[in-house]
């Protein structure tokens, strides 16, 4: 190698001219003993890829997939997603992800190295050296789920402002009572830093309050393919001034404060996270990422915070049928909640922040509808959490509660001062014992009387509209109602994606077959307004079964990430409805499409 290749690369396992000849053909496992790493070799006839042993959804590590006969592919223990290492492409899901290939070199003795091509840290360029900081001159004050409040000299920075009102259509809410002053709080902000499109970061009641009070706020997005603000025109919220940059760039805010957001390695197209550097100083915010910047994170930084509780997702929650027994999901969430909790106390860690927080994961599904997702999904506790993290670490943690204030300064000199981390006065309310569901409710209830369901043909337009085709998969959709029963008068039809039809009966040929009960005052408000499904599955207003048990990642992906960013022209529809004469209600039954044919 240059010797500039050798200044940007980092040596992860090196191998000895035996153990080299020692390479069988097809896949060989490797572990770095001395860093504890595990990495995966292919080999046919004389050429050689590599990889890391570490799935790239969330983490997991591959072993043998005793299902392949050609012996290319490894399956993860965490959710059986499947690797063809000979192509370094996932094959199950099919089309997802590619594995981040790395570097084979051979010495002239045909020795082995296996190299990480490391380019330059951005936060890196333009070092500032860290100042002393005064007592009160950078507190952090917690506000509720994802969203603090960060004074930083005489600028204020706001994450992530969910204060009011649920997320994910009705599924999320707010666990903490926000403090009393917080919207004065997001109106006295320089800016917010919004991390991702979802509604409890980007969340539309909350900035509706905010821009009824001050519409030009500076609010600053990461330049994602899926804009973060792609809705904007359509939610009714008046916000001029949103600010996309591009990732892994210092934002200079004054002489003494930039940010920097970076992008995540497993959903570039819509997950970002954030660096905050005040007088050298860096506070590190990693959100929701599953790998923030593709796992490479400053180190040693003074705050690091991110999310921990798990269970933002409709698995296996809403799942039913095979497997799907409560025992098997109470086994699985535990699993999995434990994992999770490893994982953080291992990143922070390797990381080794001075002050760790654990947030972005106090939700509650509140609802009486949805007590049994509340009752089966069961979040990880922070304190458990933070207790990991102090066994293996000397790392200062801090459980937030509302309206609580930490100042930097103080704690960076002396841990132990008792004004170091400031709680809310005795007798605060810190957990919500009430929620206003019904102003809500009723937005989500004004879709299912819209004219447009009067006409069964809004499922082709509404279909074709999404764009979704030439993929053998049939979705049989169901009305419900709030036990997720047959809606009486909802539609019940089917979509055989592969050809973008409509059928009255399964097709013979053989497919795979996901049936998906919906509340129906969900589902129409997300076709009326060509919302993404995440309301439906992250909300937990679904009951999905597939026969297979196969997750078929272009689908999910296309609904919950890449439908058009322009809603469907109904008064379109609605106008060539009334030309054709088919204005007349049409008499729906559980189990058929309607008197007109799709």
């Amino acid at each position: 190698l240059g010797s500039i290749l050798m200044k940007r690369a980092e040596i992860l396992l090196c191998l000895s001219p035996a153990e080299v000849a020692n390479l069988k053909e097809g896949i060989n496992f490797f572990r770095n003993k001395s860093t504890g790493k595990d990495y995966i070799f292919y080999k046919n006839k004389c050429h050689l890829r590599a990889c890391k042993n570490m799935c790239k959804h969330q983490g997991g590590l591959f072993i043998k997939d005793i299902e392949d006969l050609d012996g290319r592919s490894v399956k993860c223990t965490k959710h059986n997603w499947k690797l063809d290492v000979s192509t370094m492409k996932y094959i199950n899901p099919p089309e997802s992800f590619c594995q981040d290939e790395l570097v084979v070199e051979m010495d002239e003795n045909n020795g082995l190295l296996l190299l990480e091509l490391n380019p330059p840290n951005p936060w890196d360029s333009e070092p500032r050296s860290p100042e002393d900081l005064a007592f009160g001159e950078v507190q952090v004050t917690y506000l509720t789920h994802a969203c603090m409040d960060l004074k930083l000299g005489d600028k204020r920075m706001v994450f992530d402002p969910w204060l009011m009102g649920p997320a994910f259509a009705r599924g999320w809410w707010l666990l903490h009572e926000p403090p009393s002053d917080w919207l004065e709080r997001l109106c006295q902000a320089d800016l917010i830093y919004v991390s991702h499109m979802h509604s409890d970061h980007l969340n539309y009641p909350t900035l509706k309050k905010l821009a009824e009070r001050r519409p030009d706020i500076p609010i600053y997005v990461g330049n994602t393919e899926r804009p973060v603000f792609w809705n904007l025109n359509h939610s009714g919220v008046k916000l001029t001034n949103i600010n996309v940059v591009p990732f892994g760039i210092w934002q200079q805010v004054d002489k003494n404060l930039r940010f920097m957001i970076l992008m995540d390695g497993v959903h570039p197209e819509m997950d970002t996270c954030i660096i905050v550097e005040y007088k050298g100083h860096k506070i590190l915010n990693t959100v929701d990422c599953t790998r923030p910047n593709g796992g490479r994170l400053p180190e040693k930084v003074d705050l690091m915070m991110s999310d921990f509780a798990g269970g933002a997702s409709g698995f296996p929650m809403t799942f039913n049928g095979g497997k799907f027994t409560e025992e098997w999901k109470a086994q699985f969430i535990k699993t999995e909640r434990k994992k999770l909790l490893n994982y953080k106390s291992q990143l922070v860690k390797d990381l080794h922040p001075r002050i760790y927080c654990p947030f972005a994961g106090y939700f509650v599904e509140s609802h009486p509808s949805d007590k049994y997702i509340k009752e089966t999904n069961i979040k990880n506790d922070p304190i458990e959490l933070n207790n990991l993290i102090k066994k293996n670490s000397d790392v200062i943690t801090w459980t937030p509660r509302p309206g609580a204030t930490l100042d930097l300064g103080r704690m960076l000199k002396d841990p132990t001062d008792s004004k170091g981390i400031i709680e809310p006065p005795q007798g605060t309310k810190i957990y919500k014992d009430s929620w206003d569901f019904e102003p809500y409710l009723k937005v989500l209830n004004t879709a299912v009387e819209d004219e447009i369901f009067l006409h069964s043909s809004w499922i082709k337009e509404y279909f074709t509209w999404a764009g979704f085709k030439d993929y053998n998969l049939v979705i049989r959709m169901i009305e419900t109602d709030e036990d997720f029963s047959p809606f009486p008068g909802g539609y019940d039809y089917l979509v055989d994606f592969l050809d973008l039809s409509f059928p009255k009966e399964r097709p013979r040929r053989e497919h795979p077959y996901e049936e998906i009960r919906s509340r129906v005052d969900v589902i129409r408000y997300v076709v009326k307004n060509g919302l993404l499904w995440d309301d439906l599955y992250i909300g937990f207003q679904t009951r999905l079964q597939r026969d297979p048990d196969i997750y078929h990642h272009l689908f999910w992906n296309h609904f919950q990430i890449k439908l058009p960013q322009t809603p469907p022209d109904w008064r379109s529809f609605l106008m060539r409805g009334e030309q054709n004469g088919s204005g007349t209600p049409q008499v729906r039954c559980p189990g058929c499409l309607g008197d007109t044919p799709l």
